[in-house]
């Protein structure tokens, strides 16, 4: 079956009318909600009797203190069980990724000397080269002689008077 188009003039039309319809409904909506409340608070805030001496209005007084206390104490509860919730919800979350595994991205191969990385992880800032070599200490390497080395005899005589060393002592 082959579908026909719509033209955007009747595609204009139909989003125009389905947007006036939930418009409508918003509406219909709040004042639903606010006259609920009203019945609400008709049914359950009883508008106080003022009228009367100060032991009723005191006595007035600890009726509405009394239904705070409760009405806190529910609120209390509530989210108690709220938070319960709410832990028990990041719980499960975290043992779904544990579950799943943790997916490594592929790293990819970046060609970069070690004097761009270090200024591009400290910054402009600060001024490092990584030339090594040219912190390094200049030794002059002496050479022994070859006559010392060369005399086998010399060496002897040397280790000897190392083991006598050694003896007298």
């Amino acid at each position: 079956m082959s579908e026909k188009k719509m033209t955007s003039s009747r595609r204009h039309h139909l989003k125009s009318v389905i947007l006036q319809i939930a418009m409508d409904w918003l509406e219909k909506e709040k004042v639903e909600g606010a006259a609920a409340k009203e019945a609400y608070l008709s049914e359950n805030c009883p508008a106080p009797d003022l009228s009367g001496d100060q032991a009723a209005l005191m006595e007035l007084a600890k009726k509405i203190y009394a239904q705070i206390d409760k009405i806190d104490d529910e609120r209390y509860d509530a989210e108690a069980k709220v938070q319960k919730a709410d832990k028990e919800i990041e719980d499960l979350n975290i043992k779904v990724v544990d579950l799943r595994g943790v997916k490594k991205p592929a790293l990819k191969k970046v060609r970069m000397s070690a004097d761009t990385m270090l200024q591009a992880l400290l910054g402009s800032k600060h001024k490092v080269t990584m030339d090594l070599r040219s912190n390094l200490k200049q030794v002059k390497k002496e050479k022994k002689e070859e006559e010392d080395t060369g005399d086998w005899r010399k060496n002897i005589d040397d280790k000897a008077d190392r083991k006598k060393m050694f003896e007298t002592s």
